[in-house]
C-alpha cells in the first residue's frame, strides 16, 4: 500500500485499527513513534546493484492505557513528515514489537488496515541455480488419468 493510499484510507475512517497477521489487533493504546523513509542500497546474489525506498511507520504500544491516536492526528503527523522529509509516494511498510522488531506490509480492508506478513526471496533464481517453482499435482487425479488409459488403446 502506498503512501497516498494510506493517507486516502484515513480521510475515510475515524477510529483507528490494525490488525496483525494472525487475527488479533495492535493494543488501542498504541502509538506511531515514527514516520521515515529508509533507502536500502544492496547488491544482491546474482550481483546485481538495487536500491529500495519505503515509508516506514514504527508503532509502539506503551503503558499509557488511555491513549488513542485518531486517523485525523495520524493524516497530520504524515502531512508534516511530508513536508520536512520531502516524502515520495513509496509503499508502506510498518515496524512493530513482536519478538524482536517486527516488518510487515500493509493494506486496507475498508474498516481497518492490516498488517501483512512479508517473506525473503532470492531476486536472483537463475543466477543461484534455483529451479522455477514446479506446478503441484493431486496424486488422486494421476491415478484417475492412468485408469483412462487402456493398454493397447494408443494414449500412453
Amino acid at each position: 500500500m502506498k503512501l497516498s493510499e494510506v493517507k486516502a484510507a484515513l480521510a475515510h475512517i475515524d477510529a483507528l485499527y490494525f490488525e496483525l497477521p494472525d487475527g488479533s489487533k495492535v493494543p488501542s493504546h498504541f502509538h506511531v513513534t515514527e514516520i521515515g523513509e529508509v533507502t536500502r542500497r544492496f547488491v544482491d546474489c546474482g550481483g546485481t546493484l538495487r536500491k529500495q525506498t519505503v515509508i516506514n511507520f514504527q508503532l509502539f504500544t506503551a503503558t499509557d492505557y488511555d491513549h488513542r491516536l485518531q486517523a485525523s492526528k495520524l493524516k497530520d503527523i504524515i502531512t508534516l513528515s511530508e513536508k520536512y522529509l520531502l516524502l515520495d509516494d513509496h509503499e508502506v511498510e510498518v515496524e512493530y514489537q513482536g519478538v524482536t522488531i517486527e516488518k510487515y506490509g500493509l493494506e486496507f480492508n475498508g474498516e481497518h488496515f492490516v498488517l501483512t506478513s512479508k517473506q525473503t526471496d532470492c531476486l536472483a533464481k537463475e543466477a543461484c541455480g534455483i529451479p522455477a517453482e514446479k506446478p503441484r499435482v493431486r496424486l488422486s487425479e494421476l491415478q484417475a488419468q492412468a485408469n483412462a488409459c487402456e493398454p493397447g488403446s494408443g494414449c500412453c
